[in-house]
């Protein structure tokens, strides 16, 4: 269940057992760690540039996802607002100038153990990609489409907001949602 095998505290091996009718890995000395694997915060931008939606395409992303392109996300840093992680992060990644990020909403994404807090952050300036970026797309809004996950349902009820019902990308071997 756990990516930990060793007790970070005391160094004894993890063993798995229930603890408040759930299993998790505990401390097999009993020192009293508990591995709760509570999800990630990551925080995403719905980034609107020119009139448009930014799509950024991740250089670390695998083959399969070669022709994917996303919303600007990043990990909430501590002390860090998740407001100021999503104008943090359209900066560092896109190289734009943003002031406001509005909160659209908050969304499971069970798949990778994340939380996400997306926000829509309105952005200005030349875009400069960063070392995790090789590629983005500016997409007009009524031509983006959304995903059956995570940050691609931040995506669409940020575009329903403005009034439009955003067609579902066709993700081979992911079930269309109802």
């Amino acid at each position: 269940m756990s990516l930990f095998k060793f007790c970070p505290h005391c160094s004894a091996p993890l063993i798995e057992t229930t603890v408040q009718s759930e299993l998790r890995s505990v401390c097999s000395k009993q020192c009293g760690f508990i591995h709760y694997d509570n999800p990630t915060p990551v925080v995403a931008a719905v980034v609107e540039h020119d009139g448009m939606v930014v799509l950024a395409h991740n250089r670390a992303w695998p083959p399969a996802m070669k022709s994917f392109y996303g919303l600007i996300t990043g990990f909430l840093e501590r002390a860090e607002s998740p407001s100021q992680c999503a104008l943090r992060e359209v900066g560092e990644e896109l190289g734009l100038h943003a002031t406001t990020a509005t909160l659209i909403g908050v969304y499971p994404f069970v798949q990778m153990n994340q939380v996400i807090i997306a926000y829509h952050v309105p952005a200005d300036g030349t875009i400069t990609l960063n070392e995790e970026l090789d590629d983005i797309r500016h997409v007009p809004l009524h031509e983006c489409k959304v995903w059956p996950a995570g940050t691609g349902f931040a995506l669409r009820d940020w575009l329903r907001s403005k009034g439009l019902e955003p067609p579902e990308l066709e993700i081979r071997g992911t079930p269309k949602s109802e």
